[in-house]
């Protein structure tokens, strides 16, 4: 089977090294020449809505998956006429716009923080009168890793925010104050069946996931199931899709959904008997679903601007690198470790083991 993905970054790099011991092969289309991608199957160098290119894809493979939630909606629509693709360009289209998202939660019965739908700086001064500060204003479409957003303390902060994010249509969300951040890994089939990891205690520092760390009977796994289930069903979903919630008042409120594998799933290559880029792909393949069960307490670092001596790194006990080969730059996610241990002390010891490798 041959399999396209949109997108030629680090996850359709590691979505092809989990697909190729099941006899896949792929094909990538991205506008980048270095995608990382690349090494491990054919690469497409085209825009995301370059019509020639996207037919020759759709001609060459079975059928077609994204690697990022920036490939616009249109472009799978498209597709969508002369190959399979999944997750389907609705999908695409509701989780890619923070507003659409925030509406089918609230439709659906899910939490989430007060929101409202921001077109200009008017706008914004009439909803921060309502929902008050702090707040959070973002893009409603393409800001990721805490970019594309900006957060609101001070009526001062307010003025002239609208144009310094581009003066694009934006989303105004309530601050949270929340005790942890976690997110849930959920897989989806053809025909419906559906299963999740364990809930992910996530450590952000910028905007950027820097720790992930697997949790063991979380108090919260029901409900993020159900949270996750409904919105899974809402879209008829098919692939890996990744929620990640603030927990409030020992309940939970949607941040925010990803439709596509997800950084704070990358623990499962090591950690959980079946990876969630297999399971991505056994799902959108039309082929049964592995275990999400964990595999020993497990962890996930990632390494921000430049990837620390691969002898430092895997001199760290049960710990597994995985280079991008991407070029380093500050803010740039190139790589990550995860750990593995039988019991959790043990891996708070490798953890931090890492975190030393990272600050020096």
């Amino acid at each position: 089977m041959k399999i396209g993905v949109i997108g030629g970054g680090q996850l359709g790099r590691m979505l092809a090294l989990a697909g190729t011991p099941l006899g896949m092969n792929f094909a990538f289309l991205d506008p980048a020449p270095d995608a990382c991608a690349a090494a491990l199957g054919e690469h497409l160098l085209a825009d995301y809505g370059d019509q020639e290119h996207l037919r020759q894809l759709a001609n060459d493979v079975d059928l077609v998956t994204f690697e990022f939630e920036s490939v616009p909606a249109e472009t799978v629509a498209f597709l969508s006429q002369f190959v399979p693709v999944y997750p389907s360009a609705e999908a695409l289209r509701i989780a890619r716009d923070r507003w659409f998202e925030k509406s089918m939660f609230k439709d659906l019965g899910i939490p989430t923080p007060a929101f409202a739908d921001i077109q200009s700086q008017a706008d914004l001064h009439a909803a921060v009168a309502s929902i008050g500060l702090p707040a959070v204003l973002k893009t409603r479409t393409l800001g990721y890793d805490g970019k594309g957003q900006k957060v609101l303390r001070t009526p001062e902060d307010v003025s002239g925010t609208f144009a310094e994010l581009g003066s694009v249509p934006c989303l105004l969300e309530g601050f949270v104050p929340f005790t942890g951040e976690v997110s849930l890994i959920a897989v989806r089939a053809r025909d419906g069946e559906t299963r999740f990891y364990p809930l992910v205690h996530n450590t952000h520092d910028s905007g950027i996931l820097r720790l992930s760390i697997a949790s063991t009977d979380h108090p919260l796994q029901a409900l993020a199931e159900d949270y996750a289930g409904r919105v899974l069903k809402q879209l008829d979903y098919v692939g890996v899709l990744a929620f990640e919630f603030f927990e409030v008042d020992g309940g939970l409120k949607a941040n925010e959904i990803a439709p596509r594998v997800h950084n704070s799933g990358h623990w499962t290559t090591e950690g959980a008997e079946c990876s969630q880029f297999e399971n991505h792909l056994r799902a959108v393949a039309g082929l049964p679903l592995g275990s999400t069960a964990k595999v020993g307490e497990s962890a996930m670092l990632n390494f921000i601007g430049e990837v620390p001596a691969v002898s430092g790194v895997i001199a760290v006990e049960d710990c597994h690198l995985h280079h991008y080969g991407k070029a380093f730059k500050a803010g740039r996610k190139v790589g990550h470790a995860t750990v593995r241990s039988k019991d959790r002390a043990t891996l708070d010891r490798q953890v931090k083991q890492v975190e030393a490798l990272i600050k020096n």
